[in-house]
């Protein structure tokens, strides 16, 4: 039977699975492990290697093996949990990461590191309890070339009574509405688990019955990979009269906490899910599962769906959107008493792809518990690496954002808990002699703010140093004084080369850190801000739009230009006064909001725009916010609020100094979408530019007036 068709499947499930065991090896009690917890461990490391069994992934297979009865054993009581053995099942768990990445790229994994965990695995066996493990690694670290699993362990089995582990027992194995071609490649891998005795049904409900060794929990772990879990129904027939003995569906809750089934739940349970498979818009209730609710409505409740085809069926919304906006802007031309018919028809058009446009960009949403779930095993290692005790505190893990932006948010993310950890979280004897617990807090939360989300990363640390930051700043060269407000002092540590580690480690010290997520928060259309307090620690705030796919926009006129505002850029807009205005050095000039001085920039100035209005009082200023400054754009007329689809405009021309993308308007045309910060930016090196010039221009010579020679 050629299984490479489910090899996907398998990959997506046993990484799920994977990540489901780091989850709960982490928050494992040591003084007192949860039953419930330990159960979950064995039950992925259980399903992975049957999986592992049927694709012929050897290694993978053997490795689960040797874990998964050191895990039975840790379930049962016989092996006592420390620190150093959970540190060793996270090993053991990256590594089965690896061996699965090797196999997913079509290579074998690598051969000394199988040897070698092994090794580790069957000492502790032999440490702790004083017995070797089943299946030990081959000698000289070379996998079993054989197909077949290694002997039965009864051990392991978490079900079975003795009678059928010895003797092997007869199961009915029902196929439900699977087509006749597929039943028949099942029913040929139901043969390498024992020996049919016969078959009976038709295309609704396929019973097969099998007399085999492997008990329920096998045979299931191995078919979830290959039939949805309500596709699979197993029964045990009696020996003594023959009799079909009733037992539980596969997604039925077991009733021995000793005997967990291999259930659905450690197939689609998020996190991992939800990013693999981000089309999967499911409501998850605490305590249940997708599986389980499809099991009992008789239907699956979710699917699995490619990302590259919901960001096709996204490109398209985004074009019909451009296409309604067009046929919108011809129709308000026309006359609305003799087109009422056709101006309807477009409201309604209006209102449906609107929608629309919703419900596909629900589709890409996910939850942040995906990016949360990463950090707990960071913290924990790099706490131990540092000699810190930390506590991880995660808030609003529920909050959902577009994919694509929770896969780039990673990085950024992964450097400032590193930088808390590192330079903010003091050590236990710091902080008691602080007064503070020895314990130190860290905080991951999200929450929505408008049409933006608010990612914070705070730590109860001893705050930033601003006499330290001055000093470091003026050390590295760049132009600081001691006038600068708080905010702008601890906007230092983004600067590239910038860091205040007193030696280089693996950890820190190199100043590349910060400035990356600085500029990848600004490349996704975010802006990053700091807030501190000496001794009481810092926040870092990420403020980033919900999607990069379709924004709403304020479109303003500079001359004969359409330009567009985010909209949640947009504070507020009014009439400049000429008494509000004041010249500052050189040529900037700023503009007084309610006792606040703003930095004033020339739409028309920055972006060489001609025929615009250049006389600041005729103008109207728009106050945005943009890296978390203020300033007031100079604009000939506001047109307006309307949604727009993003297009990239450095993929499909060049990267634009002050422009952050492009998109299409309702008549055809291509507006810019202006980049706040990168427009001041642009305007105060034009402004700078203008005034060297003005300087090293050479003074005009003015003719003085002949002296009169005097005869002599």
């Amino acid at each position: 039977m050629d299984f490479s068709d489910f090899y996907e499947t398998f990959f997506e499930e046993a990484e799920e699975l994977l990540a489901d065991m780091e989850r709960h090896l982490l928050e494992l009690d040591l003084e007192a492990p949860d039953p419930e917890q330990l159960n979950a461990i064995f039950r992925a490391a259980h399903s992975i290697k049957g999986g592992a069994g049927t694709f012929g992934f050897d290694v993978l297979q053997q490795t689960t093996h040797l874990f998964e009865n050191l895990l039975d054993h840790t379930r049962r009581g016989e092996l006592t949990l420390r620190r150093d053995i959970v540190d060793t099942f996270l090993e053991t768990k990256d590594m089965l990461n690896d061996q699965l990445d090797a196999y997913r790229q079509g290579a074998e994994p690598d051969p000394e590191a199988f040897e070698r965990i092994c090794k580790v695995l069957q000492q502790i066996a032999l440490d702790e309890m004083g017995q070797d493990l089943e299946g030990g690694a081959p000698a000289g670290g070379a996998a079993a070339t054989s197909g077949s699993e290694p002997q039965a362990e009864p051990a392991a089995a978490p079900e079975p009574a003795p009678r059928a582990a010895a003797e092997g027992a007869n199961l009915v194995v029902a196929l439900l509405k699977v087509g006749d071609k597929d039943r028949e490649l099942l029913i040929e891998e139901l043969g390498h688990l024992g020996e049919i005795k016969g078959r009976d049904g038709d295309s609704e409900r396929y019973e097969v019955s099998l007399a085999t060794a492997s008990d329920r929990d096998e045979i299931e772990a191995v078919m979830c990979f290959i039939v949805e879990p309500e596709q699979l129904e197993i029964r045990e027939v009696g020996a003594s009269d023959g009799q079909p003995e009733p037992a539980p569906a596969p997604q039925a809750e077991t009733p021995q906490p000793e005997a967990p089934r291999v259930e659905a739940p450690q197939v689609e349970s998020p996190p991992a899910a939800a990013v693999e498979a981000p089309a999967k818009a499911v409501a998850k209730a605490p305590g249940k599962s997708p599986a389980k609710a499809a099991a009992k409505g008789g239907e699956s409740t979710s699917i699995r769906v490619p990302v590259n085809k919901v960001d096709q069926i996204i490109n398209l919304v985004g074009e019909l959107i451009i296409t309604q906006s067009m046929l919108d802007q011809t129709v308000s031309e026309l006359d609305n008493v003799s087109n009422s018919a056709l101006v309807n028809g477009m409201s309604l058009l209006q209102r449906n792809a609107r929608d629309l446009q919703e419900a596909v960009m629900s589709i890409r949403m996910v939850p942040m518990d995906y990016v949360f779930s990463r950090f707990p095993r960071l913290v924990r290692d790099l706490a131990k690496k540092l000699d810190k005790d930390v506590e991880l505190v995660t808030e609003g893990e529920s909050t959902e954002l577009d994919k694509s932006l929770t896969e780039r948010i990673i990085d950024p993310l992964t450097h400032l808990v590193r930088n808390s950890l590192d330079h903010g979280i003091e050590s236990p004897e710091a902080r008691e002699a602080a007064g503070k617990p020895p314990t130190g807090r860290l905080t991951l939360s999200a929450q929505h703010q408008g049409g933006n989300i608010l990612i914070e990363v705070i730590d109860d640390g001893a705050g930033l140093n601003r006499d330290k930051l001055l000093a470091k700043a003026r050390e590295n060269g760049l132009s600081v004084s001691d006038a600068m407000s708080d905010d702008e002092v601890w906007q230092l540590i983004f600067a590239p080369g910038f860091s205040t580690a007193k030696e280089v480690s693996d950890v820190s010290g190199r100043g590349v850190g910060m400035d990356v997520v600085k500029r990848n928060i600004q490349e996704m259309g975010g802006h990053v801000e700091i807030l501190s307090r000496p001794g009481q620690g810092t926040t870092t705030r990420i403020v980033l739009p919900l999607t990069l796919a379709i924004l709403d926009g304020m479109s303003i006129k500079v001359g004969e230009e359409v330009f567009i505002l985010p909209l949640s850029a947009v504070l507020e807009s009014l009439q400049p006064r000429q008494e509000d205005l004041y010249a500052m050095a050189g040529d900037d000039v700023v503009l007084k909001v309610r006792d606040e001085y703003l930095p004033v920039v020339a739409v028309h100035q920055a972006l060489d725009v001609g025929g615009a209005c250049t006389e600041p009082t005729r103008c109207i200023a728009v106050i945005v916010q943009g890296e978390g400054r203020r300033y007031a754009l100079l604009v000939d007329d506001l047109l307006g609020q309307q949604q727009v689809v993003v297009k990239n405009l450095e993929t499909n021309y060049r990267k634009v100094p002050g422009v952050s993308a492009a998109t299409i308007l309702g008549d055809g045309s291509v507006a810019l979408i202006l980049d706040i910060a990168g427009l001041h930016r642009l305007n105060q090196g034009k402004q700078q530019a203008a005034h060297d010039q003005r300087r090293q221009a050479p003074t005009p010579y003015l003719p003085q007036p002949e002296k009169e020679v005097e005869p002599s």
